[in-house]
């Protein structure tokens, strides 16, 4: 077994791109999931019938209790961590996201998945990296973290923040675990978005196309697989819209 990971929000969309990829990399992969049993279950077939091993774990990411639980699941299973992939995020259409409709339990939502949840994952998996001789995190942040939108200030302000938390825990895990980030711009639209979006955000890419899971799943198997020089840094994947 060359490594067990974990990978928050697994079991679909990107984070089933980022399963299979570490599957194929040679890791034992545990995919958590909140809603999604049945993707995940799915999943752990997939990969088990490719000849790897892989498990998958429930878990509300808005709730501390589950970010120790979900580590020590892993390692009574597994016996080890080496790799962490905060992948699992919440971006919320239903509403406005500007100023003026300024929500602070929304953001406190936000922020709780896809800030929160990602430090406390990292606190809980700490010593099990570290003990790992090669331990990884990866946290999966978002180009608005970057060049932030006024239509969608709380996510952009907990990706951002989950920026910082990367660069932070760089240094203060160094040498012994690895903390980077890479920023999707246009990977996988959100269900629902309707082809005019997709057609007007697509046209802000200078690559002139979307992105997908697996260009991300790519570049997160490297960051874990082969880039052992490599920390703190953050990695903007997305044909080049963080230029305009």
């Amino acid at each position: 077994m060359k490594g067990v990971a974990i990978v928050t929000g697994g079991a679909r969309r990107v984070g089933r791109a980022v399963v299979l990829a570490l599957s194929d990399a040679g890791y034992t992969v545990v995919i958590h999931y909140n809603e999604s049993a049945t993707e995940a279950a799915q999943l752990v077939q997939e990969v088990e019938n490719s000849g790897r091993k892989a498990a998958s774990v429930h878990g509300d990411l808005s709730l501390p209790v589950t970010w120790p639980t979900l580590i020590g699941e892993t390692v009574d299973r597994f016996g080890r961590l080496d790799v962490l992939v905060n992948n699992a995020s919440m971006f919320q259409t239903d509403q406005p996201d500007t100023l003026e409709a300024f929500d602070a339990q929304r953001w406190e939502s936000m922020l709780g998945v896809n800030l929160l949840a990602a430090a406390g994952l990292c606190r809980a998996a700490q010593p099990y990296l570290v003990s790992s001789g090669a331990g990884c995190i990866v946290n999966v942040c978002d180009v608005l973290g970057l060049r932030p939108s006024p239509n969608h200030l709380g996510y952009c302000a907990s990706k951002a923040g989950l920026i910082a938390l990367t660069r932070g825990l760089a240094r203060a895990l160094a040498p012994s675990v690895r903390v980077n980030a890479v920023a999707p711009g246009v990977a996988i639209f959100p269900e629902g978005t309707s082809e005019k979006t997709q057609a007007r955000l697509i046209g802000q890419v200078p690559a002139g196309r979307a992105g997908t899971p697996g260009e991300v799943a790519s570049l997160i198997r490297f960051l874990v697989e082969s880039a052992s020089y490599v920390t703190g840094q953050v990695i903007a994947i997305d044909g080049g819209r963080s230029l305009v």
